[in-house]
């Protein structure tokens, strides 16, 4: 019974962590170029993942060979969805940026499923999950007039960044959705989350190592000691919690990994009120009920639908 609810925890960890890792570095943002960090923790995580895959389970990267379109488009949404959701999270406050980056998660999987796009296997969904997610979708609606009608935590400095940062968070929900679908994809066809993390962070670290080296911007990091404190937090908040959701990820079907991911904004509104830039905004927490609403009702309606079918051969065979 509780191997069952082993991925499902893992990807619960993952969405729990994220409010210690937003409400962190956004204020670290305020002084730290983005691409120091993105190239910080992602090289952290290839490089100590790529070695215990070497060690482990080598053979699986001739499997990540054969699967290089795969490989390569994982790459390009994983670099897309963190850039720009480490963009969006420098400007905006932290428990929309999760709420909204997580949030068209479910709603990318329906749209996908709609098309008959099926990236991994493909996991029906029920007449009641639609109005449960266009009740999420209204919610996600709800919390971008907070932000541009200059309601939400943080003040409002310009308009047209605050509407790019929130552009930027549906490429990043969308981005980071198509990415894990191809995680999975390959996990089914038996390369382990070792491998997967050793191998989805090269272009982003490419990218970051490029607007380090060749961009004008400072790093905002001027010794050793910080260089390791942000080390250690990377690692602490953002390498081992995706490594935890790879894992959930592969052990867990498609939609309910996405609808238990965001669950996270709650966690991060309650945190981030220690963030002297921020102050409590009523409506954004009312439009992050609304979303918190409708994704565990959305989850509760999955949870029913799949103990359901389960029960099905159990009752043919009493029959």
């Amino acid at each position: 019974m509780l191997v069952r609810y082993f991925g499902p925890g893992l990807v619960l960890l993952f969405a729990v962590s994220q409010a210690f890792r937003d409400v962190y570095f956004a204020h670290v943002f305020q002084g730290v170029d983005v691409f120091a960090v993105v190239l910080l923790a992602f090289s952290i995580s290839a490089i100590v993942f790529g070695a215990v895959a070497l060690l482990r389970a080598p053979a699986e990267f001739a499997t990540m060979r054969t699967e290089w379109w795969a490989m390569l488009w994982m790459n390009a949404t994983t670099a897309l969805a963190w850039i720009s959701y480490f963009y969006s999270l420098k400007h905006l406050q932290p428990s929309i940026v999760n709420t909204l980056h997580s949030g068209v998660g479910p709603l990318t999987v329906i749209v996908l499923s709609a098309l008959g796009l099926h990236i991994a296997q493909p996991s029906r969904v029920r007449r009641a999950e639609y109005v449960c997610y266009a009740g999420l979708a209204g919610s996600l609606a709800f919390l971008w007039w907070v932000v541009l009608a200059g309601h939400s935590g943080l003040r409002v400095n310009d308009l047209t960044v605050n509407l790019t940062a929130l552009a930027l968070l549906i490429v990043s929900g969308a981005s980071i959705t198509v990415s894990l679908l191809l995680s999975k994809r390959l996990n089914d066809r038996g390369v382990g989350p070792d491998s997967v993390t050793a191998g989805r962070y090269i272009l982003i670290i490419l990218v970051a190592l490029a607007a380090v080296l060749l961009g004008d911007t400072r790093t905002g990091i001027a010794s050793l000691h910080e260089w390791t404190v942000l080390a250690v937090a990377a690692t602490i908040l953002i390498v081992l919690p995706l490594y935890s959701l790879q894992v959930g990820i592969a052990r867990t079907a498609p939609l309910t990994a996405h609808v238990i991911r965001s669950l996270g904004p709650v966690c991060v509104f309650a945190l981030e009120l220690v963030d002297g830039r921020i102050a409590y905004s009523t409506l954004t927490l009312l439009g992050i009920a609304l979303y918190s609403f409708f994704s565990v009702t959305g989850n509760l309606v999955r949870g029913w639908g799949d103990v359901a079918i389960a029960e099905r051969p159990m009752l043919s065979e009493r029959a």
